[in-house]
């Protein structure tokens, strides 16, 4: 034993250890020593502002990186104040591991007592415990497999009596926990390819499952004549196919949502083909097949009926298709790849090439316009992270991402105000590209104590806040009913950007614009920079039609 090593020290290292990417929290009396024992094993740290945002932080980072992000929290209110990130990852399945500090058993009056593992079970997440010197190597190991294997977010509680009692300091601890992948059924590969062969119209929907199948998807797509679109988790990843449509469902453009809802058979890779990705079942025809496939068993069928469900990995599953395709020796079909439908993909597909109706006036910026202009003055070497609320359509269909790697998309739980920590997160994860966030002006100023982690880690983030001083989604939803309660006085969101020490821009006009080319200038010369918030003082354009449909639903 390590002279004045406890069971808290040991925890961090072998988290350490076990690989975990890195580590983002706020620190208090019941985290210190683990916290201190992840940094002093070489995982890297964010002191955060606020529990909520260092969550986001922890969850944007493990979508964007591929490896397990640690959340780090203090017992009770850390964990409470943590508590909306921490349902948004366990919702999206984000590997997370969130080690929290907690009460002692026997200190059933402490002011920090809650039952923490009845709360994270409550959101869907995994509850673990180290629960004494002897098991600890143990439960630490079980708590990250439980992550890595299951794709889950899992809560670590340590009480701090436990923490604090004596242990032996580990060895090296490493595990290979690579996933192993679901093999399909021979007969359900048969039977999707039998569909194949019988579509003209085919289109895959990908998903956040099949994120890590896009080439063996593509060339099955390209062998069998299918269009390629995907869900908005997986937006981005077949960047540059040349038959690939975009996000399905509420950010579809007219030319997108057409040629789905005219395909006859549409196949879901990892894609939960909910009311979001086909807009409530809008964009799948009444004689459509629908297959789904999925390595979870669970997921088949959960949101609709599906014809065919072929439960296994994505990427095994396409590639045996493809394989099975070319032991027919038949020839490879058009399909839905003809010269028509490549030319409407390319004139029109996507919103950048969709006609605005322009309603800016002398004060406010027709909110597509401006993103549109903004699409051509950022950096294309980028990562785009979405916060939620009325305004998130126009960065989700107007910003353009370099692949599947670039856009950051967390709405599990439709929580406003958990941009700023996402984006820092995102970019933390992708240290080569810019970090990008849309948000409303109620989420940004929800979450603006994490603007000032974004200036101390000398983070060049550029913020764009879609500013109708209002609520938009509730304004837009209750038409002419009372609106005092979700309306307010314009705020010059600007000048707070500066006193936090960022880079502060007023946008009214696309003249306006001349200051973000500037600061991306310097940027570019430099890539570092001081985070820029662009304050857009947004037109109304008759409220957004992904949100009309979202509420028809509700």
């Amino acid at each position: 034993m390590t002279a004045g090593t406890t069971v808290g020290d040991v925890v961090g290292q072998v988290l350490a250890g076990l690989g975990v990417g890195h580590a983002f929290g706020v620190v208090g009396s019941g985290n210190f020593v683990m916290t201190n024992a992840l940094r002093r094993g070489g995982v890297p740290y964010i002191a955060a502002r606020h529990e909520g945002g260092a969550a986001m932080m922890a969850d944007g980072y493990s979508r964007m990186s591929g490896r397990v992000g640690v959340l780090t929290l203090h017992q009770g209110c850390g964990l409470t104040n943590a508590m909306t990130g921490i349902t948004e990852a366990a919702k999206s399945r984000t590997p997370m591991i969130v080690l929290a500090a907690d009460s002692p058993a026997a200190a059933l009056r402490s002011n920090f007592r809650i039952d923490q593992e009845a709360m994270v079970a409550a959101v869907g997440a995994v509850s673990g415990r180290v629960y004494s010197a002897s098991t600890v190597v143990a439960d630490v190991t079980r708590a990250y497999r439980t992550a890595v294997t299951q794709r889950r977010t899992v809560i670590l509680n340590v009480a701090i009596d436990v923490a604090a009692a004596p242990a032996d300091a580990p060895g090296p601890v490493r595990v290979d926990l690579t996933p192993t992948a679901v093999r399909p059924n021979r007969d359900a590969v048969m039977d999707l390819v039998a569909l194949l062969r019988k579509s003209s119209r085919p289109v895959f929907v990908v998903g956040r499952g099949g994120r890590g199948a896009g080439p063996q998807i593509a060339s099955l797509a390209q062998r069998s004549g299918a269009l390629l679109a995907t869900s908005a988790v997986a937006n981005g990843l077949f960047v540059g196919e040349e038959y690939a449509l975009g996000i399905s469902g509420g950010f579809s453009s007219p030319t997108t949502a057409e040629l789905i809802s005219d395909a006859d058979l549409i196949v879901g890779w990892g894609c939960a083909l909910n009311m979001w990705t086909m807009r409530h079942g809008r964009l799948i025809g009444e004689s459509t097949t629908v297959v789904q496939v999925d390595d979870d068993v669970d997921a088949i069928g959960a949101h609709r009926a599906v014809d065919l469900g072929v439960v296994g990995d994505c990427g095994l599953t396409a590639a045996d298709a493809l394989i099975l395709l070319a032991e027919s020796g038949d020839p490879d079909p058009t399909g839905y790849r003809t010269p028509k439908v490549a030319e409407r993909i390319t004139e029109s597909a996507r919103w950048q090439d969709v006609p605005v109706d322009d309603v800016s006036d002398d004060r406010r910026i027709d909110p597509r316009r401006l993103t549109i202009a903004l699409d051509t003055v950022l950096p294309a070497e980028r990562v785009v992270s979405i916060d939620s609320g009325n305004f998130m359509g126009y960065p989700a269909t107007h910003l353009s991402v370099p692949d599947e790697h670039g856009f950051c998309f967390t709405q599990a739980f439709q929580s406003i105000g958990l941009g700023v920590g996402t984006a820092i997160g995102a970019g933390i994860a992708q240290p080569g590209r810019l970090p990008v966030l849309g948000t409303g002006d109620g989420g940004f100023l929800m979450g603006i104590s994490e603007l000032d982690t974004a200036v101390r880690i000398g983070l060049p983030l550029v913020v764009i806040v879609y500013n109708d001083a209002a609520y938009g989604a509730e304004v837009h939803h209750f038409g002419d009913a009372d609106m005092s309660t979700v309306t307010f006085p314009d705020t010059d969101i600007a000048a707070i950007a500066r006193g936090f020490g960022a880079v502060g821009i007023t946008v009214r006009s696309l003249d306006d614009l001349s200051a973000v080319r500037g600061w991306v200038s310097g940027y570019v010369a430099t890539r570092a920079a001081r985070p820029l918030v662009i304050d857009a003082k947004i037109a109304d354009d008759g409220g957004a039609w992904w949100l009309a449909e979202a509420f028809a639903g509700h």
